[in-house]
């Protein structure tokens, strides 16, 4: 995994957090894992550390990928790679005769797949968290399986209770722009519902310009309330407590985690039909799928017509830790195996 983050996260990281969920998983089912992520991250089995948290730029990067090349030329020991990084990480292997994986869960350029395939890439398969995510990259070539991102069901107990009419709607995510926050709150004001609003503001000055400029104002700490960046305790109350999880994202998003995370909880959510999001959401059953923030305002009506227990069935049986690293394992059988 890139080290700008450590796995698991204390708050955001979605793609930290699949990591560390997975590599437990695995280990759980008997196998012998082997982590490559930032220092002080922690996993069921080895972890080498490398790079720096908070990190990014040209040269940690390079510097980052020269540090993981001379590891995985060491005296090889491994039956597969998993990569949830940069796909250079793989350079120093890609001719070698053992199966590599290579994850995505964001926009591919497929341009890659003609530099790996030029490199001698061999036994080499990708994999995407949505097939709106595997559709950018298969332009470019080689084998290609959808897999979603993942949540633990213990993590996030049931709440069955939770009063549709009268709990908070929640927004959890990145405060950007492109999150849409600010369509949740528009939403919240309409209906006058109370709106709790938590995660991580973006150190970018653009985005911070947006949070300050445009969300701040409007927080009053009674019908709309910000309560900052959210640990895995604070966000499993949040979540059982909402009546629904809103989505108006503006991007293509791939696979927000926090959609089994709120579905673990038996929480709904509304969701703008964008990216891989509509591919997590059985509209009617799970959820609700819109385009515009008042087509979201009126489903919010809707919400009684969810059972919770269903919500939370659907995300067990589709993407909890045991379902997806089940899924990853058929696929290293399946590769191991040719």
């Amino acid at each position: 995994m890139d080290p700008f983050i450590k796995v698991p996260p204390d708050h955001y990281g979605g793609i930290e957090r699949v990591v560390a969920d997975l590599g437990d998983q695995l280990a759980r089912s008997g196998h012998d894992v082997t982590l490559w992520a930032a220092p002080g991250s922690r996993v069921n089995g080895r972890v080498e550390a490398f790079g720096r948290e908070g990190e990014w730029t040209r040269w940690s990067n390079v510097r980052n990928t020269l540090t993981l090349a001379g590891r995985l030329l060491r005296p090889f020991r491994f039956d597969v790679i998993h990569n949830f990084g940069r796909l250079a990480y793989l350079a120093p292997v890609l001719a070698r005769d053992v199966p590599k994986v290579q994850t995505y869960m964001r926009t591919v350029d497929p341009a890659n797949m003609a530099t790996a395939r030029r490199l001698g890439a061999h036994r080499l398969h990708y994999t995407a968290v949505s097939a709106a995510i595997r559709d950018t990259g298969r332009p470019g070539g080689g084998d290609w399986s959808v897999i979603y991102n993942c949540a633990v069901p213990a993590r996030y107990p049931f709440v069955g209770g939770t009063d549709s009419a009268t709990a908070p709607l929640v927004f959890l995510g990145r405060l950007d722009r492109c999150k849409g926050v600010h369509h949740a709150i528009a939403v919240g004001r309409r209906l006058n519902r109370r709106l709790i609003i938590a995660g991580n503001i973006s150190p970018l000055a653009h985005e911070q310009a947006y949070f300050s400029e445009e969300i701040a104002p409007q927080l009053d700490g009674d019908r709309v309330t910000y309560v900052g960046p959210v640990d895995d305790e604070q966000k499993r109350a949040l979540l059982g407590q909402s009546a629904a999880m809103l989505l108006p994202i503006e991007w293509e998003e791939p696979f927000p985690v926090v959609l089994p995370e709120s579905m673990l909880c038996g929480t709904p959510l509304i969701a703008f039909r964008r990216g891989g999001v509509p591919e997590g959401i059985d509209h009617g059953r799970t959820g609700f799928l819109c385009d515009t923030v008042d087509q979201m305002s009126a489903l919010v009506a809707r919400l009684p017509e969810i059972d919770r227990a269903v919500v939370r069935a659907e995300a067990e049986r589709r993407f909890s830790d045991t379902a997806i690293a089940t899924e990853y394992e058929g696929l290293y059988t399946r590769m191991t195996a040719q």
